[in-house]
């Protein structure tokens, strides 16, 4: 079941471009980050991120589900 807490997961992980950049800022460890976006992502049957050397990219099932996760928080 996907929770709030996943998808303001995601939307961070947008915003800043980096896991790393977003565990800081939402004060969870790295792995603890890709774990929770990994069962997003599982639970919503398929990738939402493009994992890149240096940065994420979305796919795009993540680019239609970016706009619902924002409105999901908003509310």
């Amino acid at each position: 079941m996907t929770s709030l807490r996943q998808l303001e997961y995601l939307v961070t992980v947008v915003d800043t471009g980096s896991f790393t950049r977003a565990a800081e800022q939402l004060h969870v460890t790295q792995p603890a980050l890709s774990h929770q976006m990994r069962a997003l992502e599982r639970g919503l049957g398929g990738p939402l991120l493009e994992r890149l050397p240096r940065a994420v990219r979305l796919t795009p099932m993540g680019r239609a589900m970016l706009p619902h996760a924002r409105a999901a928080l908003a509310d």
